[in-house]
């Protein structure tokens, strides 16, 4: 079954929810800081590279990290 992604504003609030930061949340996942960023706040699209992975990590985009 698959689900809709998620809205920017929705996986900021994972954060919250969770207790954790953006920065640890990247650390974790191997992306720098400043991509996770920009991508939640619609700078970055996500289309390649570390920016795709974020956004598909962060689940505000479908997709596959290869």
């Amino acid at each position: 079954m698959r689900t809709r992604p998620m809205t920017r504003e929705q996986a900021r609030d994972e954060f919250t929810r969770q207790g954790i930061t953006i920065r640890e949340w990247a650390k974790e996942h191997g992306l720098p800081e400043r991509t996770v960023y920009e991508v939640l706040a619609g700078r970055k699209k996500g289309v390649r590279g570390d920016a795709h992975r974020a956004a598909v990590l962060l689940g505000i985009k479908d997709g596959v990290i290869v």
